[in-house]
């Protein structure tokens, strides 16, 4: 056998194909951390409840008076679990409310999607989006409000296996500061 001693070139070669090979993980072996897929975040709402609303009577106009309703929400999965729908009702000094909430997991994203539709216009508002981090959802929305944009937060929290919280915010100055227009606790009906 004849063998070539290489030459400069062809062993810089060589050394650059044996770095690139080293520094590769190996199929297999290398892990990465696995998304967390969310799809069972929403499965604490799930059932009946009974729900204690504070509604802020005028938002974002400095007013600090709020208004007391009392209702009954029910929330099931639909579509095998990618999906959840949710009905309130409540009755408050102004009147009775029925809403409709349908919550909508992108296995893409990872994100849940929250639409909602209030029975007095049969409209479903624009969609909100965000996800679950260390036990709390976020979901953030731009809406015109009074003849501007503001952004739109609701937060779920302090979740057990018989009660949670819920609360919306607006912020008219891009997500500086958060004014709390609608609060809810829940606690699970028998």
């Amino acid at each position: 056998m004849f063998f070539k001693t290489p030459t400069s070139r062809s062993m810089a070669f060589i050394v650059t194909c044996s770095l690139m090979a080293a520094l590769q993980p190996l199929n297999g072996l290398a892990q990465t951390p696995a998304e967390r897929d969310g799809q069972t975040d929403f499965d604490f709402h799930l059932g009946n409840w009974k729900s204690s609303i504070s509604r802020l009577q005028h938002p974002l106009t400095g007013s600090t008076t709020w208004i007391q309703c009392h209702g009954t929400l029910a929330a099931r999965k639909v579509w095998d679990g990618r999906a959840q729908m949710e009905e309130l009702e409540a009755d408050c000094p102004a009147g009775h409310i029925e809403d409709l909430l349908l919550f909508l997991y992108n296995p893409q994203t990872r994100q849940w999607s929250l639409n909602s539709a209030a029975v007095n216009d049969g409209v479903i508002g624009r969609p909100m989006f965000g996800e679950f981090k260390n036990g709390r959802g976020e979901f953030y929305d731009q809406e015109a409000f009074k003849g501007r944009t503001i952004m739109v937060r609701q937060v779920w929290s302090d979740i057990t296996p018989t009660t949670h919280h819920f609360e919306q915010s607006f912020s008219d100055d891009g997500g500086k500061t958060w004014e709390p227009n609608f609060r809810a606790t829940l606690t699970r009906a028998e």
